[in-house]
């Protein structure tokens, strides 16, 4: 027999699952959270969780925020309930479950837009918080500026009142706030993207500046905008997941979360209105974010990006089961080690040989089974942001690139949707149908796909040494295939 999930079914659950100790009747919500998905659920509101269990002040609740049509049904799942979810941590030890609750309200802004910019200019909200991935940003992958053609921005400057995309809702929440003589929030990201925080400065500043630069001034003079790293393997929840939970742990949760062990949370001590004391449940609070989020970025999510498409290549659908293969494992151990590490300053209080030996014993975790699917969406804007800066130092420096830019190629080959015996790969990339587009048109010529100004700069795009790299190993891969093409890569 199962329970279903709710707050009045917590006293029902097995005794050992860690169910909040906290009275939640007295949880704020003085954060507002865009971007409700496994990720936050598993790392930011975990942390959170854990301050309440230890006393920590209540009124640093989270709001949930989904901006999206189809985040309706995480909507109906987390109102239906209260807001409360399943947190597994899946080890070689076992799985072990929690119920999380430092969520206590979600709004979906499809449904009542103006609720949601109401609560954002409430004066209760303190900080909102992002995790809208590296898409969300807005950024013109040729430029590094805000993507100003872009529909969304477009839409959201034509109808500020009623805005679209996240931006647009902080920009209308913020202004409202400054017409009212209210201080601003503080806007921090919790994004996979190094110097996050000044991203979102700059693109929100950007934004604001097409909207009206006499609010342009106000936001960039008063608006804090703290960088931080988070790092936690979060696969995205699948009816296994849900099933998983109701047979083992008994209880009926329509979206739980699986995560690893491990976790890391670095934050830029910046904050206008205060903040809740994460440091009391392991968060690291810093002067200085930029060396553990380029180490995070140019290690983690680069390597993730190597294992990621000749994974998919070779036939492979889950992480573990790539770093099986000897050769997908020493080609992201060699990638790290003789490309990447090289470009790293020292961490402060991290061991890096330490840390990338954590990283493969993650990667190769059984009991996550992460998809490699899940890896791949955001190619587009993913391989700009963790693989091509260590290419350009390195060519900067004369250093190797023969690996990295392998990685350039397999994504390429990965793009003609086939892998090595025929069979269609998922992709489900944003700009999926445009990048195959293009593959198609330019065949094995990596020089016109290079040409991509949305991935791809134009020095980059211009570089002899790497254009030659990419070709070369392009070519190997539609002449010899994937195993022979990462073979030879190796040597």
């Amino acid at each position: 027999m199962t329970t279903q999930l709710n707050a009045a079914n917590l006293n029902l659950l097995d005794p050992q699952i860690h169910v909040p100790k906290y009275d939640r009747q007295k949880v704020g919500q003085s954060i507002m959270h865009v971007g409700v998905g496994g990720f936050h659920r598993a790392h930011q509101a975990l942390y959170t969780d854990d301050l309440f269990n230890q006393g920590g002040d209540p009124r640093w609740g989270y709001c949930g925020v989904g901006l999206l049509k189809h985040d309706s049904r995480m909507r109906d799942v987390m109102i239906s309930q209260d807001c409360l979810y399943t947190l597994v941590e899946r080890s070689l030890e076992g799985d072990k479950a929690r119920i999380i609750g430092s969520i206590v309200n979600f709004l979906l802004g499809p449904d009542d837009p103006q609720k949601v910019i109401e609560q954002m200019a409430s004066p209760q909200t303190r900080i909102v918080s992002l995790t809208i991935t590296e898409g969300g940003y807005y950024i013109d992958q040729s430029t590094g500026d805000l993507d100003e053609k872009n529909p969304d921005i477009q839409y959201d400057l034509a109808h500020p009142h009623e805005p679209r995309c996240s931006f647009g809702y902080l920009l209308e929440a913020l202004d409202r706030r400054r017409t009212r003589g209210l201080s601003p929030f503080t806007l921090m990201s919790c994004d996979n993207i190094q110097s996050n925080g000044e991203v979102a400065k700059k693109m929100l500043t950007a934004f604001a500046e097409l909207r009206d630069p006499v609010f342009r001034n106000w936001l960039a003079a008063n608006c804090i905008f703290p960088n931080s790293m988070v790092d936690r393997i979060t696969p995205a929840t699948t009816d296994e997941h849900r099933t998983l939970v109701k047979e083992k742990f008994k209880i009926d949760d329509g979206w739980p979360v699986m995560t690893e062990s491990f976790k890391q949370w670095v934050i830029e001590d910046h904050f206008l209105q205060g903040r809740p004391a994460w440091e009391l449940v392991g968060a690291q609070m810093t002067t200085d974010v930029l060396p553990y989020e380029k180490m995070k970025l140019r290690l983690l999510n680069a390597s993730h990006q190597a294992l990621c498409y000749i994974g998919m290549l070779l036939g492979y659908q889950l992480v573990h089961e790539t770093m099986g293969n000897r050769d997908i494992r020493r080609l992201v151990e060699k990638m790290m080690d003789d490309e990447v590490t090289p470009l790293l300053d020292e961490v402060p209080g991290v061991d890096l040989a330490d840390y990338k030996r954590t990283l493969i014993e993650r990667f190769a975790n059984p009991a996550i089974r992460d998809q490699l699917s899940r890896i791949g969406i955001y190619g587009s804007s993913g391989i700009p942001k963790f693989v091509l800066p260590s290419i350009k130092e390195q060519l900067q420096r004369g250093g190797p690139i023969k690996l990295l830019s392998f990685t350039v190629a397999s994504w390429f080959r990965y793009l003609n949707g086939l892998d090595e015996s025929g069979k269609e790969m998922p992709m489900l990339d944003p700009m999926a149908q445009t990048l195959r587009e293009r593959v198609k048109a330019a065949g094995k010529d990596a020089r016109q796909l290079l040409g991509m100004r949305d991935v791809f700069s134009e020095e980059l795009a211009n570089s002899p040494a790497f254009v030659k790299q990419v070709g070369d190993t392009l070519q190997s891969f539609y002449e010899e295939g994937a195993r022979s093409t990462l073979v030879k890569s190796l040597a």
